[in-house]
């Protein structure tokens, strides 16, 4: 059982886990144990996610998400298969977790007249400012 938080959590049996060789360092192990560790969740067709948190998770413009829906992680970060189990859980949880969060609607606000002055005048004393720097007669005539 994966916990999310207290009130989402994914049994094990949407979980699946395949484990292949791993590139990287790890001398003579490197060629002989399956330690990277490849974690495929179906968000698409999970039981366990509510309808809202599925709808974002699948507009997300993630790579790691295939057309069919489902959410593919690599883990390949250690040496110990066990290790990069662990992690490629923790990392599914924190995807999640992220999706879980509904940003807030942005409210349309009109700026006052006072800002709109405030940035005039501003724009006036400037343009002064650099037209001053124009071409000067400095020969002294």
């Amino acid at each position: 059982m994966l916990e999310i938080d207290s009130q989402l959590q994914i049994p094990d049996d949407e979980l699946v886990e395949r484990f292949v060789r791993s590139s990287g360092p790890g001398g003579q192990n490197v060629n002989k144990v399956a330690s990277a560790v490849e974690l495929r969740f179906d968000v698409a067709k999970s039981p366990s996610l509510p309808e809202a948190l599925r709808e974002r998770l699948l507009a997300r413009r993630d790579r790691r998400l295939t057309d069919d829906g489902v959410l593919v992680i690599q883990a390949n970060r250690f040496r110990d298969q066990a290790k990069n189990r662990e992690d490629a859980r923790v990392r599914l949880a924190e995807v999640i977790r992220a999706a879980q969060f509904v940003p807030k609607k942005r409210v349309a606000t009109r700026p006052t007249r006072a800002s709109k002055e405030r940035r005039i005048t501003a724009k006036k004393k400037r343009a002064s400012i650099k037209s001053g720097r124009g071409s000067q007669n400095w020969s002294g005539d």
